[in-house]
């Protein structure tokens, strides 16, 4: 029989973001390997919006009932994604029943928490810290962060990197933005206070500034940016044909932890503009993309650049070696010597 994974996941679709394609695509990766991966997800309960973030919904998860799910699939191996209510339940059960399990580093919430209400990041670290501290191993998604939250007191930290599906994003003909001035500067993302669009689009560079995806910003910044063009989420070969028009792919974030964006851009044979941060520090080279504390002086070097050297940059970016990754990571949720599933059936 094939080994039987177990992913619980507060983000899941229909949300739009790293955190989600990513899953997607490491299940879809251990699939094809022949394991039996199954996702516990928002999916199974009811939800409620997060404040001032409709995009994202919190399950409404009765006490135990995440537990139940896990003794009814009495998975070989277990990985708590994210740090929600649906995590924090499958922690909780598999702490008390002696289960181990994963869990990986996705986002930097006590930024994104800090951008929308006082809460000193220091707090939310030390939740953080407490939340992984139990887990056999914490995939984190970049070197650099691997390094930041040693410094914050993270053990057993193990690096889990990122794929590209580079068939799906490639070069090819421009075919979209042709009726707006040149050079084309795109953004792909949320349109949040975390994601620091506002930088890119205050950003001084010539050409037409695109902003590609939604979110709780866009209205506000469509009023005070009537240059930009706002095109709301798109999808498939949409999507990928508006990478591979594009001039420049600008990323302005500082708080991601890796941005799986650039790797489709640079697929797509965009070079990228970026801040000197985690994330384009680790995914970015000299001949891929450019950063700057100046935003403006990043997107002008960026476009110099060798669109084939993005190419050929990406396609070092595979889903196979993500995969390899994640399942060497994994570890098996009974203790050698108990069986706990065997006794609970």
């Amino acid at each position: 029989m094939p080994s039987k994974l177990l992913i619980v996941t507060d983000a899941w679709h229909p949300q739009t973001n790293g955190v989600v394609r990513s899953l997607s695509a490491i299940g879809k990766e251990l699939t094809r390997r022949g394991m039996d991966v199954s996702f516990l997800t928002p999916e199974r309960f009811w939800t409620v919006p997060v404040p001032t973030y409709p995009e994202i919904r919190l399950s409404l998860t009765p006490i135990g009932a995440v537990g139940h799910i896990i003794e009814e699939e009495a998975p070989d191996h277990i990985h708590i994604a994210t740090e929600g209510p649906l995590g924090l339940q499958a922690r909780k059960h598999c702490t008390d029943a002696g289960l181990r399990y994963t869990t990986s580093f996705h986002t930097r919430f006590p930024e994104y928490v800090a951008a929308r209400v006082p809460v000193p990041p220091d707090w939310c670290y030390a939740y953080l810290r407490w939340f992984h501290a139990e887990a056999a191993q914490t995939l984190v998604p970049t070197p650099s962060m691997l390094a930041e939250l040693e410094e914050r007191g993270f053990t057993h930290l193990k690096l889990w990197s990122r794929g590209v599906d580079a068939g799906h994003f490639a070069p090819g003909p421009k075919s979209r933005f042709l009726d707006l001035p040149g050079p084309h500067l795109l953004y792909v993302g949320r349109v949040a206070p975390e994601k620091n669009v506002e930088a890119f689009l205050e950003a001084e560079a010539s050409g037409t500034k695109i902003v590609i995806g939604d979110g709780p910003q866009r209205e506000e910044l469509e009023h005070r940016f009537p240059d930009a063009v706002f095109l709301g989420y798109q999808y498939g070969e949409e999507l990928a044909a508006s990478y591979r028009s594009a001039d420049v792919f600008v990323f302005p974030s500082l708080t991601d932890t890796f941005g799986n964006v650039m790797v489709e851009a640079m697929a797509s044979g965009v070079p990228v503009a970026a801040y000197p941060v985690t994330g384009p520090r680790d995914v970015l080279t000299a001949e891929t993309g450019a950063m700057d504390e100046d935003l403006g002086a990043a997107i002008r070097k960026a476009l110099t650049l060798s669109r084939e050297a993005a190419r050929r940059h990406a396609q070092t970016f595979t889903w196979t070696a993500s995969g390899d990754q994640f399942a060497s990571a994994l570890v098996p949720a009974e203790a050698p010597g108990h069986h706990h599933f065997a006794k609970a059936s």
